[in-house]
């Protein structure tokens, strides 16, 4: 298998902060591989390098001639100047030149520039690029072509830095939170197309179901040491399991030789053989891996809760709108006890403003959100908080309180709650300038529950954390004796903790669907199915021919008009035919893969197997039940 990147040895430290020393590892043509590792361990920071916006300290890195690098940051820097277009095509090669200057004749009305660049556009056949690119930009929720860059939001600029790197189709792709500021459906879209496409991958994310249906290599960097998996993240996550089992069993196994190497130690003479020396180093040792340094799985976060009584919240009929803008209309719902609701909904529809209205940060248009005299919010704001740059953590920590009521009613430390959240002593004395976006989110989210909130509401946690922090904080949040409400685009986390979903429909609508996230997708997807199947009955029936005989004589004349796009060929007609057999196929064939799936008694080298046959199924389905609709309607 041909290698495009290599990085032997390296390492890099900031001042006297050391991220990583000697690190290796091999970039294949077509992996698709992903990093994983604790917030701070260095994973931008070894992108950065493996892209060549960084250098590192010592160690090499090798690249095949001309290697192609598209290098997705988690926080794009895009030339405010430009329009979304234009900045998609800010490349230096000819077709991108020869579509960006298109596109700027058009801006500028200049006909004879438009003739002469069309001419151009059509020798490069740059029109099916630039066609591509307004696709992904849509896929994206990116329309307005010629906006200019300055005026979009954050989230905005990482999509368009997104299609960016999507549109120039390099032979490495390097993707820093690629999911991070996209809704449900573009994560979907986004994951389809990585499945699909001939590209070779390293990312970094937190979305573990976009891990285990994109990813083919896991490569997890722990305590500056590189592990390697060849599966998905369910693969690694075994495999994972089984390397910790087999080092405590280590750790075990040398607990018990160090007591007897002990007892040598204390009873050894004074004069040092050769032979005593060199059972010395081994003692040494023996006692390093006594000690263990792992302690994955092992991290528990605690923290109090006030009781809550009777009445939690009701809010009835509340509504917000922005001038002609209707966010939400006239919902009502009453929470109950340690009730935990997840919220999705595309970007704009209002679920942000939905917290501000339920914490009272916001007033509503009409109606009222009226909580218990119990009730005590913790709000994870999506935005976080601005930290002192130059004060430590634990100071961060000890400003809000030195000492934290647990909810068993013991008593914990600031010191001590700093380290259940991954953040030993050293770290805990640095300052918070020094620390990575992920560890901020997660300082961030200590300074919120050390206030022992009993309704806690989340606005996108997930952003930035690492992996093993969110399965700690999915295991608190499904145990902890509190309210919760969440708004979040990570499908894994939604599925853990969630009762039931706010599904925001926009235009107002709020939908309370009574499961998780992958239940309600396999409702929508249901629902599609009988949609679908309706639409090939009426098109066979013999209402459709009375349908067509009634049908107006200005329809008729328009399809005069339109000619040849309102009629199928002989060929079209046959593909239509033997489409609707393929779909009905397809769709047996996915029931009986899911059935498989569910039953709970198959290996998990058979579940890899069927999980990426369901995907292949999948995506086949799409785009044959695209094409049905599209010749359907050209026959109706």
């Amino acid at each position: 298998m041909a290698s495009l990147l290599q990085a032997d040895n390296i390492s890099k430290s900031y001042g006297s902060l050391q991220i990583f020393t000697g690190i290796s590892l091999v970039m294949n043509k077509d992996d698709k591989m992903a990093l994983i590792a604790r917030n701070g361990e260095g994973k931008t920071t070894l992108l950065n390098i493996l892209s060549g916006k960084d250098t590192a300290d010592s160690g090499e890195i090798t690249a095949i001639r001309d290697l192609k690098i598209g290098y997705l940051e988690q926080d794009p820097v895009l030339d405010d100047r430009l329009t979304v277009i234009n900045q998609v095509f800010a490349s230096t090669g000819e077709v991108a030149t020869t579509i960006r200057e298109y596109e700027e004749a058009i801006s500028s009305g200049d006909q004879n520039l438009i003739d002469s660049l069309t001419s151009r556009m059509d020798s490069l056949q740059a029109w099916d690029q630039e066609t591509k690119a307004k696709q992904i930009l849509t896929e994206l929720s990116i329309t307005e072509f010629n906006k200019p860059v300055g005026q979009l939001s954050g989230g905005q600029k990482k999509r368009v830095a997104l299609a960016k790197v999507l549109i120039d189709e390099p032979e490495l792709l390097i993707m820093d939170e690629p999911t991070n500021h996209l809704d449900l459906d573009m994560t979907e879209w986004l994951e389809n197309y990585l499945k699909r496409a001939n590209l070779t991958i390293l990312m970094v994310t937190h979305d573990r179901y976009f891990l285990d249906r994109v990813c083919n290599q896991i490569i997890e960097l722990d305590q500056n040491t590189i592990y390697k998996y060849s599966g998905n993240y369910s693969y690694y996550v075994e495999k994972r399991a089984e390397r910790l089992e087999n080092m405590q069993s280590v750790t075990d196994k040398a607990r018990n030789l160090l007591k007897k190497e002990l007892e040598w130690m204390r009873r050894m003479p004074k004069a040092r053989t050769t032979k005593s020396k060199s059972r010395i180093g081994a003692y040494h040792e023996l006692k390093e891996k006594a000690t263990g340094t792992q302690d994955a799985g092992n991290i528990k976060i605690r923290a109090g809760s006030r009781r809550l009584g009777n009445k939690i919240l009701e809010i009835h009929n509340i509504s917000k709108s922005y001038g002609e803008e209707i966010i939400i209309k006239d919902f009502s719902y009453t929470f109950s006890r340690f009730e935990k609701v997840g919220i999705i909904g595309k970007n704009g529809s209002g679920k942000s403003t939905f917290l501000n209205l339920v914490t009272g940060t916001l007033k509503p248009d009409k109606g009222t959100a009226d909580p218990g005299e119990t009730v005590r919010f913790g709000y994870f704001r999506q935005e976080g908080i601005s930290f002192d740059e130059g004060q430590r953590v634990i100071d961060a920590v000890r400003d809000i309180a030195e000492v934290v009521t647990m909810e068993d009613g013991s008593t914990i430390s600031s010191p001590q709650l700093l380290n259940h959240f991954l953040f030993p002593p050293a770290r805990q004395y640095d300052y918070i300038g020094k620390l990575s976006g992920g560890e901020r989110r997660r300082l961030y989210l200590v300074t919120v529950l050390m206030r022992n909130p009993n309704f806690l509401i989340l606005d996108e946690p997930t952003n930035d954390l690492d992996i093993e922090t969110l399965n700690v904080l999915e295991d608190y949040l499904a145990t902890a004796g509190i309210c919760l409400l969440v708004v979040s685009h990570d499908r894994f986390f939604l599925d853990k903790i969630s009762d039931h979903i706010f599904v925001f429909e926009g235009n107002g609508r709020i939908k309370d669907f009574p499961g998780n996230y992958t239940q309600f997708r396999i409702h929508l997807q249901a629902e599609a199915k009988l949609k679908a199947k309706a639409q090939r009955s009426a098109l066979n029936s013999p209402e459709k021919g009375k349908q067509q005989s009634t049908t107006s004589d200005k329809d008729s004349e328009k399809k005069l008009k339109d000619g040849n796009r309102h009629k199928l060929s002989f060929n079209e007609k046959q593909e239509l035919a033997q489409l609707e057999k393929e779909i009905e196929l397809l769709e047996n064939e996915k029931s009986i893969i899911e059935k498989a799936l569910s039953s709970g008694n198959l290996s998990p080298e058979q579940l890899q197997e069927l999980s990426q046959k369901h995907a292949d199924i999948s995506a086949r389905l799409d785009l044959k039940s695209n094409r049905w609709l599209e010749l359907s309607e050209i026959a109706s």
